[in-house]
């Protein structure tokens, strides 16, 4: 099924078959996007929320001098927009990481949704709220944190929702991130984000290396990183510091 991944070890077991039934009935396409792509921009108008099926992609904001903010990191079972379908437009920018697949909810589904499946349309909320504590967390990240306590953090979050939707193998996942993008989620350099992969690995701490990271010690990464698990709202089965 196309939603699977949605909320998955995130209450999604507080979903009947019935409601993940109609969640998938909403889907009115799929389609296939190139990587690299930007295929929204802020001010746009929206009447579809966007569910990633496969693939990674991001929300990024823009500097009049040119310089990109990534706002956040979507992996598979993220609505990347629900947060569109009230409110009607979008304040950054959406672009693909990869190739991406991505399923197509219409906001007028979500009325009905909403309006006939009142537990439906809570966890629906749940989602968005999961997203804005996550941003809660990305701003103390790059507010508090220094250059490797941004990067640990990072990478700690990173594998916790991987695991979390069954795309980790132990410590090691995928990581389609350029050095340039890294530095564009945690706010740093391309030549900072490199010295201090270099400095990670040199620790034992973690590798980034062709698409992938590895977590060699999870508790002493997560310390540095001052990385706690309990605003994910992960179910209890995931043991994540």
């Amino acid at each position: 099924m196309l939603t699977d991944n949605f909320l998955r070890s995130r209450r999604r077991r507080d979903l009947s078959d019935a409601e993940k039934a109609v969640l998938e009935s909403a889907i009115e396409r799929v389609e296939t996007l190139p990587a690299r792509r930007t295929t929204h921009e802020r001010g746009d108008e929206v009447r579809y929320s966007t569910l990633l099926v496969s693939g990674y992609m991001c929300r990024y904001m823009d500097a009049r001098d040119g310089y990109r903010q990534l706002v956040c990191y979507h992996i598979p079972g993220d609505f990347l927009d629900l947060h569109g379908y009230t409110l009607q437009r979008l304040d950054h920018d959406l672009a693909t990481i990869t190739e991406a697949r991505v399923a197509y909810v219409p906001h007028a589904k979500i009325t009905e949704i909403t309006e006939t499946i009142p537990h439906l349309g809570r966890m629906l909320w749940f989602s968005t709220l999961l997203d804005a504590a996550l941003h809660r967390e990305w701003i103390f990240r790059i507010g508090r944190l220094d250059a490797q306590g941004r990067i640990a953090h990072f990478l700690c979050e990173t594998h916790a929702r991987m695991d979390a939707v069954g795309l980790a193998d132990g410590g090691s996942f995928a990581l389609p991130l350029t050095q340039q993008d890294l530095g564009e989620a945690c706010g740093l350099t391309s030549v900072h984000v490199n010295r201090t992969l270099r400095r990670l690995r040199d620790a034992g701490l973690a590798t980034v290396h062709d698409k992938r990271a590895v977590i060699h010690d999870r508790a002493a990464l997560a310390s540095l990183g001052e990385f706690h698990a309990d605003y994910l709202y992960l179910d209890d089965h995931c043991h994540t510091p």
